[in-house]
């Protein structure tokens, strides 16, 4: 892993607007949300391959995937195990009548970004998405393994660079 490349960018910009706790707590609960209610419809549209059904959730996890597998591998590995739980509970939401599954969907999605705006809220900082949209969706998901890390005091010695990255450009 390069920690002075595009991962130790991309953990310092997100650390340093996500320092509160409550904060925290919503995007590690919101985020998932967010992915489950993207992810249904998704599930919509799939060909069974080999007796396997493979949708564009999957599509999309995988595309996922292998663009964390160039920021760290560890910490994509774990994506992909998180997410394909998200995938099949969203592929089950989806065989649901359209009317209940589309509910869930818009509940999710809509919820998680409710979520996410309170959170920044409280911490009072504005959200990437607001500046980012795209690169905010895109990292979002491995913010969340990041952050499980922390939070069970795994790669602590990243995390301890992390924070020395963002007290520097606060003294700057």
């Amino acid at each position: 892993m390069n920690r002075s490349g595009k991962l130790m960018e991309m953990l310092t910009g997100y650390a340093a607007s996500h320092r509160h706790p409550f904060n925290v707590f919503v995007h590690m609960i919101g985020i998932p949300t967010i992915m489950l209610g993207a992810f249904v419809p998704l599930t919509w549209v799939g060909l069974d391959i080999f007796g396997v059904n493979i949708n564009l959730a999957h599509v999309a996890l995988f595309g996922f995937f292998v663009f964390y597998m160039t920021l760290d591998k560890l910490f994509a590995v774990v994506f992909l195990v998180f997410a394909l739980f998200i995938a099949q509970l969203a592929t089950t939401i989806g065989t649901l009548p359209l009317a209940t599954a589309l509910t869930i969907a818009a509940a999710a999605f809509f919820g998680g970004y409710a979520a996410q705006f309170i959170g920044h809220a409280v911490e009072k900082s504005v959200p990437v998405l607001v500046r980012h949209p795209i690169q905010a969706n895109l990292a979002a998901p491995f913010f969340t393994v990041v952050e499980l890390f922390k939070f069970l005091g795994l790669r602590e010695e990243l995390f301890d660079q992390v924070q020395r990255e963002i007290e520097h450009e606060l003294r700057s």
